[in-house]
């Protein structure tokens, strides 16, 4: 009887205890359904069957907000070449009833640079209608095309480099990079906010948002200059997820010829000092003084001559060479600066720039094997201005390619 008891004590306790844990099994599934979820994963409304992080959210909401800057930008810069537009236009407006007035009044304007439409905006559209862009063109042969040059965000290729140097050019110059950084800008700005006639379709992203290009979606662009009416652009944009890409065409045509400035050039009081340094070379000395008689003395005679010479072998003959030239012409105007030194170029121009000092004069640094005419000397004053040197780069294309007015005699030697 007590074992009998025992076992039935011990049946109740286990029964307690499994009844226990049960409650306690189902309270903990009552406390996790009724738990708040995570939103670090959830799917927001209106989308189903996707998961998006916030993380994406978030590079979508920059990217849309750095569109509406660029755009932003864009639009701020057409409304200052709009007020530009708007004021040159009323500038010209302006100009021309002033003109009228004076017609008037029987003075009377008659001008042939009145060719250009009154109205800006159809001439530009005229020239657009004029390039080969729209209407092609009929040539003679090949080499009457005009040559496309390509180019990147980083890089430009031009054919004029030939194949005697590298065609990249980079860096790109600060006016090329700024024209086309222009242009690509434009670009993007048609392909994001194309007109109703536009033939092209709004693509859409993974969201059915609007699809934004942007300068980094920019492949590969050419360009080429019909001189007489503008220059035209093919763009080419894609982006990494698209096997499409999209082409735009744009076209800057050139305005109407205007007057910047006109002006009365006096070089009649424009002395040319021609310095030359030398070195025993006496016999190029001899040449080089036949043609300075005929050029500078007997046509020109507006010139003052500087010679540099060093060291002494050879000094007595060019000393006589002068004051033979000096006796035949009675030409007194030279200077002749002698140097016990060995022979250095940068050092006798200076030397003989500096022994100058009668005032204002326009220096030409000189070879003993250059040969140069009249027509020259003029191109010097006209393409020169008091202190500055404007007219070296002009001088030197000048130097190169007219070679009616200047040659070069190398000794036979070289």
């Amino acid at each position: 009887m007590p074992r009998r008891g025992l076992i039935l004590h011990t049946r109740t306790h286990w029964l307690l205890l499994g009844l226990a844990l049960l409650c306690s099994l189902v309270l903990f599934m009552y406390l996790l359904e009724c738990a708040p979820q995570t939103d670090g994963n959830a799917s927001l409304p209106g989308v189903v069957g996707e998961n998006y992080g916030k993380e994406y959210y978030q590079a979508l909401l920059q990217e849309q907000e750095e569109h509406y800057q660029t755009r932003a930008t864009s639009l701020k810069r057409q409304i200052a070449q709009l007020k530009q537009e708007l004021q040159e236009m009323s500038e010209k407006m302006r100009s021309l009833q002033e003109r009228r007035n004076v017609g008037a009044n029987g003075i009377g304007y008659q001008s042939n640079k009145e060719q250009a439409p009154s109205d800006l905006l159809e001439f530009l559209h005229s020239q657009i209608d004029k390039a080969e862009v729209s209407i092609g063109a009929k040539l003679p042969s090949e080499y009457g095309v005009i040559p496309f040059e390509s180019f990147t965000l980083m890089k430009v290729f031009q054919l004029e480099m030939g194949l005697t140097r590298h065609p990249e050019e980079k860096p790109v110059r600060k006016d090329k990079r700024d024209e086309l950084v222009e242009v690509i800008e434009a670009g993007l700005e048609v392909i994001n906010n194309p007109d109703e006639d536009d033939e092209q379709e709004d693509e859409e992203g993974p969201l059915g948002e609007k699809l934004i290009f942007n300068e980094n979606d920019f492949v590969e662009g050419y360009y080429r200059t019909e001189r007489d009416k503008g220059t035209q652009y093919e763009l080419f944009f894609k982006k990494a997820d698209l096997t499409e890409y999209r082409h735009v065409t744009l076209f800057r045509p050139f305005g109407p010829l205007m007057k910047v400035k006109s002006e009365m050039i006096d070089i009649t009081r424009s002395i040319i000092n021609i310095i030359v340094p030398l070195a025993e070379r006496t016999e190029a000395f001899v040449q080089f003084m036949q043609n300075f008689r005929d050029v500078c003395i007997h046509q020109d005679k507006k010139i003052h001559l500087t010679v540099v010479y060093f060291g002494k072998e050879g000094l007595s003959k060019v000393k006589s060479i002068l004051e033979s030239v000096t006796s035949e012409s009675n030409f007194h105007n030279y200077t002749l600066v002698s140097l016990n030194e060995e022979f250095n170029r940068g050092r006798g121009l200076n030397v003989g720039a500096r022994a100058w000092d009668k005032g204002e004069v326009l220096m030409f640094f000189c070879d003993v094997d250059i040969y140069f005419s009249a027509e020259f000397l003029n191109s010097c004053r006209l393409n020169a201005e008091p202190g500055s040197q404007k007219g070296f780069w002009l001088l030197a294309r000048f130097w190169l390619w007219n070679d009616l007015s200047v040659s070069f005699r190398f000794p036979d030697h070289w």
